[in-house]
């Protein structure tokens, strides 16, 4: 079966589009998206209440005695989890705003039905919280154990996650913070 020439140029040139669309939603300024989730995870440090040590004593020795290890939370795997785990769903809450000086700004959207162009704004959703996957992915053990030391505090998290771990902020970066919108005035995108 031949195909003409006109038909698979024009084949060459559909998927050509279609790479050209897939890529424009990629993550440009990772800073940016990397202090997002770096605040995110904030807000999670930020509401942490006080736990009390995890009792891990449940073996009886020969006494009766119990026998097994008291763990701080704060420097637990448990709580490392309880941070981490959700925090990339948790940034599908978020989309990107180009400003006019073509920087980029992540917010979370309190009103998904107050933005002009929703299509377009849930797929930056996706494209973060891929985004935050891939950062997790890349960091999660250096990450871990830091919060267990206690290096890693509200305040502290961008710097420790996007500039020391990651590297995708230099310490002049000037990229903006993320920020929460949900009073329905983000009709720009």
């Amino acid at each position: 079966m031949k195909i003409s020439g006109s038909i698979w140029s024009m084949a060459h040139l559909c998927l050509f589009l279609l790479l050209l669309i897939g890529m424009s939603h990629a993550v440009d300024d990772k800073c940016a998206a990397c202090k997002a989730v770096a605040g995110e995870l904030e807000i999670g440090l930020s509401s942490e209440r006080p736990r009390n040590h995890l009792d891990m004593r449940h073996r009886l020795d020969s006494k009766g005695q119990r026998q097994g290890k008291l763990i701080d939370y704060r420097i637990s795997e448990l709580r490392v989890v309880e941070l981490l785990d959700g925090l990339c769903e948790k940034m599908q809450e978020y989309s990107l705003k180009i400003l006019k000086d073509s920087s980029h700004i992540w917010f979370k959207v309190g009103i998904w039905d107050n933005l002009t162009n929703k299509q377009e704004a849930r797929a930056y959703s996706k494209d973060i919280s891929s985004f935050c996957g891939r950062l997790l992915e890349e960091t999660e053990d250096e990450l871990a154990e830091l919060i267990k030391k206690g290096s890693v505090t509200v305040g502290s998290v961008s710097k420790v996650l996007c500039q020391d771990l990651s590297k995708h902020c230099s310490q002049t970066s000037v990229s903006h913070e993320a920020e929460v919108i949900d009073d329905g005035d983000n009709d720009e995108l």
